[in-house]
């Protein structure tokens, strides 16, 4: 849901805030107001095309921020993919920053995005129905979305993505088991030998490390050797030795204690140092035993060292590396040599996927045919009261691949949602021949159609449990959706919307009073003079004097009567029934 957008001096807004509510929200004010500047701004906080042409006169930036907040936010998986961080996933703040330079900036929760990423975002956010927008149901794949809604196949469908899945890993399989004879064979021999010389290479982690110690030591033969000599002489041999003094410390502290108890505790801990001086010098004596010049360990440790330096380059940066390599390239070399047997494993279990999932992508596709005929029925229905009463409507259906898919052992029939295509055909007017939406000229007939699908599936639609739901758009947008209409319809478009804002956020822009009566927050949009400078103002009508005021506005024009304001009372008591 959006739940504020913040504009400033963007076109005539020099600051604007408006904070939406859930259900119907309407826009209405006098043609050319700054109504649809709203849905721009919107829109270019979207990812829409910057320009810096529709910064304020006389500033130097401008910058629009949209809140959207939801429980169950469609947009989860969006953050995860860009790896948008965020303390509170629910909440979710847009920006858009234009210089007057050219440069723009797209900033998601304070993170900078790409325009490419924000336009991956803006469809599970919004969804704008106009008189020039590209609408998203004209796309085959929101229509079949749209007949899965309505058919209540959520689960049906799970599965078939789930089989899919499995079906397209086993095939990259297939493909990989079923390459050239030749280059199997030049595999296999590569793999062997890397198998081979690892495995002679006998390579234990740390090794390369103590080897290096080691060889330290060796090459310093000379130094270590003085070093050790001249630490053992100074602590025990030579004449006036630490060892020896402290002796002497020691025995004149004995004959201090038998005067002086208090210095006992001093005596156990020279006798603690002592002790310990005395086992460092065992162990430089032994130590300095041990060192001898072995030229032909020294080399042997250079080779080791050589070796291990080549296989790094050739497998991986450390022992651990190279050895998670030589584990793979066994693994890889036991499928190679076992090609044949893993090929027929692999191929039984292609089929019996295969089949599993035509079995179900074409159960699936029975219910969208049964669930068809009743969306094509209600959706006339809901067209004749929106004053297309001539209208035709037809869900028209297209197997994939349908040569192959009555052979259910032949891998690669049908995609993730199952072997149908479909695509929403019209006649709006009489004598006119049934073509997909996007061969539909007018807008306002486009949008009329639109009104009546989501109305008839949301209405129709089988209750999701949360853990089944998909996330869905939670705002949808009418910028003038009662172009060329009046009356009766646009009173029965009112309705519709009522309807369609029962479950999700609906904004419309509109001129007709017929459909602003059913809003649930109703705005008035004018422009103003300030200070030499015209500026957009919104007011959110909160009294019911308020908007029967509009109302009559809308209804009679500027000069508002006694008889605009009755009936616009009445519009509203009759509405709220709605």
């Amino acid at each position: 849901m959006l739940r504020e957008i913040h504009i400033q001096n963007y076109a005539v807004i020099e600051n604007l805030r408006v904070e939406f509510e859930p259900g119907l929200n309407v826009l209405s004010g006098e043609t050319g107001s700054g109504k649809s500047i709203l849905i721009d701004a919107l829109g270019l906080a979207l990812g829409g095309r910057a320009s810096p042409d529709v910064i304020r006169t006389g500033q130097e930036r401008s910058s629009i921020t949209a809140i959207f907040h939801s429980a169950r936010p469609a947009w989860k998986s969006w953050l995860e993919e860009y790896g948008i961080a965020g303390s509170d996933e629910s909440e979710l703040i847009l920006r858009r920053e234009l210089q007057s330079g050219g440069r723009s900036r797209l900033l998601v929760n304070d993170q900078p995005v790409t325009v490419a990423a924000a336009k991956a975002l803006a469809p599970l956010l919004v969804e704008v129905h106009g008189q020039s927008e590209q609408l998203s149901l004209l796309e085959s794949s929101a229509q079949l979305d749209l007949l899965d809604q309505f058919a209540g196949s959520e689960s049906l469908l799970e599965l078939v993505e789930t089989l899919h899945k499995s079906r397209r890993k086993l095939e990259e399989e297939m493909t990989r088991l079923s390459e050239d004879e030749q280059d199997r064979l030049r595999r296999v021999d590569m793999l062997s030998f890397q198998v081979k010389e690892l495995d002679q290479a006998r390579l234990v982690p740390g090794e390369d490390e103590r080897l290096e110690e080691e060889k330290g030591i060796l090459a310093n033969l000379a130094k270590i050797r003085a070093a050790a000599g001249t630490a053992y002489e100074n602590l025990y041999e030579d004449e006036g030795a630490a060892c020896s003094r402290l002796g002497i410390v020691g025995r004149a502290l004995d004959d201090l204690s038998r005067y002086d108890t208090s210095v006992s505790e001093h005596v156990e801990a020279l006798a603690g140092t002592r002790a310990a001086l005395d086992d460092l010098a065992r162990f430089l004596r032994d130590y300095t035993a041990r060192l001898s010049a072995n030229p032909e360990r020294l080399e042997e440790i250079e080779d080791r060292l050589a070796l291990i330096d080549r296989l790094k380059r050739k497998y991986g940066k450390s022992i651990e590396e190279i050895l998670a390599y030589g584990a793979d390239a066994e693994r890889q070399l036991s499928a190679l040599e076992h090609a044949d047997e893993r090929r027929a494993e692999v191929s039984r279990e292609l089929e019996q996927v295969s089949r599993e999932y035509l079995k179900a992508a074409r159960k699936l596709s029975g219910e969208r045919r049964e669930a068809a005929i009743r969306l094509e029925k209600l959706v006339r229905a809901e067209l004749g009261q929106l004053g297309m009463e001539k209208a035709r409507f037809e869900v028209h259906f297209e197997t994939l691949a349908p040569e192959a898919a009555k052979q259910p052992d032949v891998p690669g029939v049908g995609g993730p949602s199952g072997i149908d295509r479909v695509e929403f055909y019209i006649s709006p007017n009489p004598g006119e021949e049934l073509r997909p939406l996007e061969k539909i000229a007018s807008g306002g007939e486009l949008s009329r159609l639109m009104l009546a699908v989501k109305t008839v599936v949301g209405s129709k639609r089988p209750a999701e449990s949360a853990k089944k739901a998909r996330a869905r758009v939670s705002t949808y947008i009418f910028d003038e959706i009662d172009a060329g209409i009046g009356g009766r319809i646009a009173e029965a478009v009112g309705r519709r919307l009522r309807r369609l804002a029962r479950d999700t956020q609906v904004l419309c822009v509109t001129h007709q009073a017929q459909i602003a009566c059913f809003a649930e927050r109703h705005f008035f949009v004018e422009k103003q003079e300030r200070s030499g400078r015209t500026i957009v103002a919104i007011q959110a009508l909160e009294t019911e004097k308020q908007r029967a005021a509009e109302l009559a506005r809308m209804l009679s024009g500027a000069e508002i009567t006694d008889t605009a304001l009755k009936h616009a009372a009445t519009m509203l008591k009759q509405a709220g029934g709605a």
